[in-house]
């Protein structure tokens, strides 16, 4: 990483970067409408090239693509804080000499990144075509757009907790919703979307530009375009459904229910259905993660992925990561895989770079510039099928057994690996490996779990959640926000804790951070506001405190 405090709030969306960053994030909207990006009413009810601009880099702002071979805000918008929390990465780099969020140091110039880029480059959009008429032009695209925003808020609410939502842009005081009251918008906004995403006709309007503006779906028949968008709301609504099973159980079911109706056009059931961003091939953007990984070196996989990978023996490990370089400081290790401890003791980037890294490399690299991050696979939502089957919920279409082994092979399809499922599936021995630090004993751990694979019947319902949890999270690598969200929400699957915990107190290492504290430049635009959304969250605005959903009890 480039890295400098001044330059790490760069917004891909350029055409709506605002003329003042000081600016409360929420607030003036009208004042920004005000045509102040050159495009006219009518520029966004027709087919011109403004409607593809908006919605392009909206959906590439869910997982900021940045722009110009520059990643920063992806980096702190999600890389240094969610990658590392959810147990995928950590960095090699000791930023700001060694104090940081990967030693819960908290960085507050890194963390109002998720939310800035959702206000100025996702909301900010969809506002602007809504006022627009877009609901009413292009109904269908409109429906898209509600699943791109909740999609993208979603994110950011389990990052902070409480956040402006549902009167964003009409004052010059924002007030932050509960979250509770969030996730009741969103399942509006889903039912909103699934309405006029299941009216789709053939002979329905739509815009001459379509596949330019659909990088999720590009180059698709408009009917399945839509039919795919629909069952992405649908599985959206599950995710988010399972998050509110130990706060809210009665509406965790109903809406889960609602969403696995087939009657309401399904959920993702293969891997043609993935939620995946396409990286545009004008030169301009690459995959964000690939390249703070291969450019920077500022990247490399975390210690928990590898312990488990290489316990378990997982065939996807090849895919997932590099071996650990042939260098002369490590031919004891050199081609195994091993990753680093979150908060490591001692890290020197020139020696733990050449640890295992994502695989950019070979003749076959998994990872590449143009590689489409995947927000949600099928292999997520089957696992999450399975998760409702356990909990005795309607609709799921098979066995918690049958569902969970469906995940791990639609999972093993999607990663290209062609053989070795049924040995895996039978495993009954394998478990997580202990961890040893080639430079530091002190960063030595012994094993996180002995859980092993085989599905057993007999078990409790505890300890197959847990089973779930961990293949959903080796599954659905290396999305770190929704790992580290679900590792929250059940305590699955288990991380090494952080190794050196610079939070003062204010974290506990066991139990691990649970968000990132207000930005501050709420606390300097939006004061009063921002107090009343700590008594919301219900205790003090630090990365101990536990969100709405994050409740501390067991999981049944």
């Amino acid at each position: 990483m480039k890295f400098t405090i001044k330059n790490i709030s760069k917004f891909s969306l350029a055409l709506l970067i605002l003329g003042g960053a000081m600016t409360s994030c929420t607030k003036n909207f009208e004042e920004y409408n005000k045509n102040n990006i050159g495009v006219t009413d009518e520029d966004l009810k027709g087919d011109g090239q403004d409607l593809v601009i908006f919605l392009r880099n909206a959906q590439m702002s869910i997982y900021n693509f940045s722009g110009a071979g520059d990643p920063n805000s992806y980096q702190v918008q999600q890389n240094l804080n969610a990658d590392v929390y959810s147990g995928f990465f950590m960095s090699p780099t000791p930023f700001n000499s060694g104090q940081n969020n990967l030693n819960y140091a908290m960085v507050n110039g890194w963390n109002g990144e998720p939310f800035q880029v959702l206000y100025l480059n996702v909301i900010k959009a969809i506002d602007k075509l809504k006022k627009n008429g877009l609901a009413e032009t292009y109904p269908a695209l409109w429906g898209s757009a509600l699943v791109i925003k909740v999609e993208a808020a979603s994110r950011v609410t389990d990052i902070y907790g409480p956040i402006p939502y549902s009167q964003v842009g009409t004052s010059n005081t924002i007030p932050y919703d509960k979250q509770s009251d969030v996730y009741n918008s969103f399942f509006k906004e889903l039912d909103e979307a699934a309405t006029v995403l299941k009216a789709y006709k053939a002979d329905s309007p739509m815009a001459a530009k379509i596949d330019q503006i659909d990088l999720v779906f590009p180059n698709t028949d408009n009917q399945v375009r839509f039919k795919n968008w629909l069952k992405i709301a649908n599985s959206l609504r599950l995710r988010l459904a399972m998050r509110l099973v130990k706060v809210d159980p009665q509406l965790a079911k109903t809406q889960a229910e609602k969403a696995l109706d087939p009657a309401n056009g399904g959920v993702l059931e293969s891997n043609s259905d993935n939620f995946k961003v396409t990286v545009p091939t004008d030169g301009t953007y690459s995959n964000p993660l690939w390249f703070i990984a291969k450019n920077w070196a500022d990247t490399r996989i975390n210690a928990t992925l590898s312990s488990y990978m290489v316990g378990l023996k997982d065939p996807r490990i090849s895919k997932y990561m590099s071996p650990v370089s042939n260098d002369p400081t490590l031919t004891a290790v050199a081609g195994q895989y091993i990753g680093i401890r979150t908060g490591a003791e001692g890290i020197e980037k020139d020696k733990y770079q050449k640890l295992s890294a994502l695989n950019t490399e070979g003749t076959t690299p998994t990872f590449t510039a143009s590689t489409a991050p995947i927000l949600m696979t099928a292999a997520e939502v089957y696992f999450l099928r399975a998760e409702a089957a356990l909990r005795g919920w309607g609709n799921t279409g098979g066995t918690a057994q049958s569902l969970y082994e469906k995940g791990v092979e639609t999972s093993f399809a999607q990663w290209g690996v062609s053989s070795g499922l049924s040995a895996y599936l039978n495993d009954n021995t394998s478990k997580a490996a202990a961890y040893k630090d080639p430079f530091n004993a002190e960063n030595d751990a012994v094993s996180p779990s002995a859980l092993t694979i085989k599905w057993n019947d007999g078990a409790t319902n505890e300890e197959k959640l847990e089973r779930i949890i961990t293949q959903k999270w080796l599954a659905i690598f290396p999305e770190g926000q929704e790992a580290w969200s679900e590792f929250r929400r059940t305590g699955y699957p288990r991380l090494f804790p952080v190794v050196v915990n610079n939070s003062g107190g204010l974290i506990d290492t066991k139990i691990q951070i649970r968000r990132l504290p207000f930005p501050q430049n709420e606390y300097n635009t939006n004061r009063a506001e921002v107090q009343n959304a700590i008594s919301l969250l219900g205790g003090p605005d630090n990365g101990g405190t536990r969100l709405w959903w994050d409740v501390a009890k067991g999981n049944f």
